[in-house]
């Protein structure tokens, strides 16, 4: 499955600024089997996710939130996972 991911600081009493270092963070926190790609770092953090297999996004959002307790980043909350269509597959060329 081929999701988005946005993630947006959850204390927002903290001005310091937001680094790409906890983008860099959740990806290392996230299954190692997953295709992950750091969209973008600063605001908010938007991470793609392709799990290639039929893990629900149910089940992503599960693993994201838990990944996300880790007191490094536990400031971070995940606002939205948000399927994507993969587009034609090499089979679907013949």
């Amino acid at each position: 499955m081929l999701v988005e991911l946005t993630m947006h600081r959850a204390d927002t009493s903290q001005r310091s600024a937001n680094s790409p270092i906890d983008g860099i963070r959740i990806l290392a926190l996230l299954p190692e089997k997953w295709h992950k790609d750091l969209m973008r770092a600063s605001k908010d953090i938007v991470i793609r996710v392709d799990t290639a297999d039929d893990t629900t996004s149910d089940q992503i959002q599960a693993t994201v939130t838990a990944a996300l307790t880790d007191p490094a980043i536990s400031h971070w909350e995940l606002t939205s996972c948000h399927p994507l269509d993969p587009g034609p597959s090499a089979e679907d060329d013949s």
